[in-house]
C-alpha cells in the first residue's frame, strides 16, 4: 500500500485543522502508546501547509533544547543560536513568536523527553504556560504536545497540572480496529485479515512491516517467532521503554499469567509467584492504563465483584501466549517448524477470544449503515446456574433504548447450526433462573440476538432464530468485513 496514505484518523486531522482554522492561538495534546501513529499522523495532517515538526530525543533536556533551536533554524532560515535561547522560557517565547506564514503549526513530538522526570517536565510546561499567559498577538497559531509517556502527558492536563484548562483539545491515539488493520495487510481474503488482527494487533508499525508477497504463516514466522523478528523485538522491548516503569519482569510475567489464562488477581499471583496484595493490584492497573490489558466485570456486576483480567492487545496476547514458552525451542529450530508444531494446531482456539473483539468492533462499525439500534455498554457473562453448572455468554450488551442484546461468536470453519441458538437461550433460561436481570430482558421478544459466525451459518438457521420472536443479526466474516 501507499505509505504515504492516512488510515483511519479522519476525526483527528479534522480536529486539528479546526483548531487550525479557529485563526487564534491554539493549544493541543496528543497522547498514545508508541507504534501507534501519533507522528506518522502529525506529519500528514496538514495537507500543503508548512509545519514545524521536533522530536526529542531519550538525552538530556540540555542537548534537545540545543537540538531544537538547530532544527528551527534550518527549517526557518533564521540565525538562530542556541546560546541565546538558555531557558526553556525564551524557547517557547521564541516559538510562538516566530516570524512564519500564517497559520503558524509547531509540533513537539515526544514532548516528555525535555526533562528527565515528571516533576521536570511539570517544571517545563510551567514556563510553556507563563508564555501562554504572556502578552502576544492574537495570530492563527497551533502548537501540538504530542508524546507516549500517556500517563506522564496527560497528567499535564489534569487538575493541578501546568497546564490545566489550557488544552483546546486533547486525545489519546488508539490502535486501529479489526476494519482499518485489514486496509493495511496485503490480503483479500476476510478469514486472513481476521487472523492477521488476531497476531498482529492494531499497531500501524506491526502491520506495516508485513510482506505482501509472503502468506500470513510466513509473515508471522518471519516478524513474530524469528529470533531477530522486526515485530518480535518491538513486542519484547515495549515495557522497557514506559516511562516510570520499574521491574519489568514482573510486569512481563503479568501478561504471560493473564495471557495463558489466569484471568482473576488471586490465580495471576499464584502463577507470577506475588502476593495478591496492593502490590499487585497496582501493578495490574498500570498495564491496564497502559493499554497492555482491560479489566472486565460481568454485565450489572456488584461494585465488590471480582475483576477478570484480559490481554486488550492481541500482539502481546499472541507473543505471551506462543513465542515467550518457545523461545528455548525457537533458539534450536526453524521457525517454521515451530509454527507448524506449537501455534497452528492451536490457532482456532486461540482466535475465539479475538473474534470476540471483531464481533463488537464490526457491530460498532456497521450500527449506522444498517440502522442497528446503539450499544450504551459492552460486556459478557460468566457464572453458573442454580445447579452450579457453567454458563457463558460471549455478548451482552445494554442498549441505548433500554433493551438488552446477546448472542453467542464462533470462529467456525463450517457453518454452524440452529443447535447453536438453542444453547444460547437455554443459557439465557438458566441465567434467569438464577436471578440474573439482564437475562430476564433478552428473554423479551423485542430483545435482539447477534450471533457472529465466522464460516457462516446453515441454510436454516436465521430462520430458526428468528422464528424465537426476537429480532435476529447474523453475520459472517464475510458481511463483517462488507464495505
Amino acid at each position: 500500500m501507499d505509505e504515504t496514505v492516512l488510515i483511519d484518523r479522519e476525526e483527528e486531522c479534522r480536529q486539528l485543522l479546526r483548531l487550525l482554522n479557529e485563526g487564534r492561538p491554539r493549544l493541543a495534546l496528543l497522547s498514545g502508546r508508541r507504534r501507534v501513529g501519533k507522528t506518522f499522523l502529525l506529519n500528514h495532517a496538514w495537507g500543503d501547509r508548512p509545519y514545524f515538526l521536533f522530536t526529542a530525543a531519550r538525552t538530556t533536556p540540555e542537548l534537545n533544547r540545543r537540538q531544537l533551536i538547530e532544527d528551527l533554524a534550518r527549517w526557518s532560515g533564521q540565525d538562530l543560536r542556541p546560546e541565546d535561547y538558555p531557558t526553556w522560557r525564551s524557547v517557547f517565547s521564541l516559538l510562538l513568536g516566530l516570524q512564519a506564514a500564517d497559520p503558524m503549526i509547531v509540533v513537539l513530538d515526544e514532548f516528555q523527553y525535555l526533562s528527565t522526570d515528571a516533576s521536570g517536565l511539570a517544571a517545563v510546561a510551567s514556563e510553556l504556560n507563563a508564555v501562554l499567559e504572556g502578552p502576544r498577538a492574537q495570530r492563527p497559531f497551533l502548537l501540538v504536545l504530542a508524546g507516549s509517556a500517556v500517563a506522564t502527558m496527560e497528567a499535564l492536563s489534569q487538575g493541578g497540572g501546568p497546564l490545566y484548562g489550557r488544552f483546546n483539545w486533547q486525545h489519546r491515539l488508539q490502535p486501529f480496529d479489526y476494519w482499518d488493520a485489514g486496509t493495511m495487510v496485503p490480503y483479500a481474503d476476510p478469514r486472513d485479515r481476521a487472523l492477521t488482527y488476531g497476531l498482529f494487533g492494531g499497531t500501524p508499525r506491526y502491520l506495516a512491516a508485513l510482506n505482501p508477497e509472503a502468506p500470513l504463516a510466513a509473515n508471522a514466522q518471519r516478524l513474530l517467532l524469528a529470533r531477530s523478528g522486526e515485530v518480535r523485538l518491538l513486542i519484547e522491548t515495549a515495557l522497557d521503554q514506559e516511562e516510570g516503569l520499574r521491574d519489568v519482569q514482573t510486569y512481563n510475567a503479568l501478561l504471560r499469567a493473564v495471557a495463558s489464562g489466569c484471568t482473576e488477581r488471586n490465580d495471576i499471583a499464584q502463577r507470577v509467584g506475588v502476593s495478591n496484595d496492593q502490590g499487585l493490584r497496582d501493578k495490574l492497573g498500570r498495564l491496564v492504563r497502559l493499554g497492555y490489558l482491560e479489566a472486565r466485570t460481568n454485565i450489572d456486576a456488584r461494585r465488590n465483584a471480582p475483576v477478570r483480567y484480559a490481554m486488550a492487545d492481541a500482539a502481546f496476547r499472541f507473543h505471551q501466549r506462543f513465542v515467550e514458552p518457545a523461545t528455548s525451542m525457537l533458539e534450536r529450530y526453524a521457525p517454521a517448524r515451530v509454527w507448524d508444531e506449537r501455534v497452528a494446531p492451536h490457532l482456532d482456539v486461540y482466535m475465539g477470544l479475538e473474534f470476540e473483539c471483531i464481533a463488537r468492533e464490526g457491530y460498532d462499525r456497521h450500527a449506522d449503515q444498517h440502522g442497528l439500534p446503539l450499544v450504551d455498554t459492552w460486556g459478557r457473562w460468566e457464572g453458573v446456574d442454580r445447579a452450579q453448572a457453567s454458563i457463558e455468554i460471549d455478548l451482552v450488551a445494554h442498549l441505548s433504548g433500554g433493551r438488552v442484546l446477546t448472542g453467542a461468536v464462533k470462529w467456525n470453519r463450517t457453518p454452524i447450526g440452529a443447535e447453536v441458538h438453542y444453547r444460547h437461550l437455554d443459557m439465557l433460561r438458566r441465567a434467569a433462573d438464577a436471578g440474573q436481570r439482564w437475562a430476564h430482558q433478552a428473554l423479551e421478544p423485542n430483545a435482539p440476538l447477534y450471533y457472529a459466525a465466522a464460516g457462516g451459518f446453515a441454510p436454516d438457521f436465521e430462520r430458526i432464530a428468528a422464528s424465537s420472536g426476537h429480532p435476529v443479526l447474523c453475520w459472517s466474516l464475510a458481511d463483517l468485513y462488507a464495505s
